[in-house]
């Protein structure tokens, strides 16, 4: 359910470079390596995950200004529960409605660095036709150059969590909690 987009989510603030590799360069989220995963508690008795699978972005990194943006799409419709009926309820009005919000969004007002090191993010998350504010924390944040392909590419693990009511999906909030920990793995390859 939330918002992982962003975090896409986010999913995205990991993709700067080091000071000095760059001047100022543009990547594309590779869709096939970045999945916005959730996670909330069931009850009190589980974890439950879910994942997005269609996400779009583009990130623009300015390292030696520790600077950049960052913007991602991801298609609400494209959630994937492991189950078909799952999957449709998550679809419907009471969660996500795709059939009247069929995106979720994030752009980047800042990139946080630690030194040199992307560490963070900030921005604005979009879900359910409201938007707040969120932050994102970017660990493992990696340039090089892919060993298959050979073209340039940046990767991270980016976290956080949202409360999903404040973004007005409210439904059996909570026993199904308000908290939501977001984690994307995060692949993008320079243009």
């Amino acid at each position: 359910m939330k918002k992982t987009l962003i975090a896409l989510f986010g999913t995205f603030a990991g993709l700067s470079m080091t000071a000095g590799a760059m001047a100022a360069d543009s990547f594309t989220i590779d869709s096939r390596h970045t999945f916005p995963v959730f996670e909330v508690n069931h009850l009190g008795f589980s974890t439950q995950r879910g994942r997005f699978n269609n996400v779009t972005g583009k990130i623009m990194l300015v390292p030696s200004q520790k600077s950049g943006s960052i913007e991602v799409n991801i298609d609400s419709a494209s959630i994937d529960m492991g189950m078909d009926a799952w999957d449709k309820q998550m679809r419907g009005e009471d969660f996500f409605n795709v059939e009247k919000f069929p995106n979720m969004s994030f752009k980047s007002t800042k990139l946080v660095y630690d030194g040199d090191k992307l560490v963070g993010a900030e921005g604005d998350f979009t879900l359910l036709g409201v938007t707040k504010p969120v932050k994102l924390e970017v660990k493992g944040f990696t340039c090089g150059t892919h060993p298959i392909n050979k073209k340039a590419l940046c990767g991270a693990d980016i976290s956080t969590v949202i409360k999903r009511s404040e973004f007005g999906m409210t439904k059996y909030v909570p026993s199904i909690s308000d908290d939501v920990v977001i984690k994307i793995p995060v692949e993008a390859f320079k243009d």
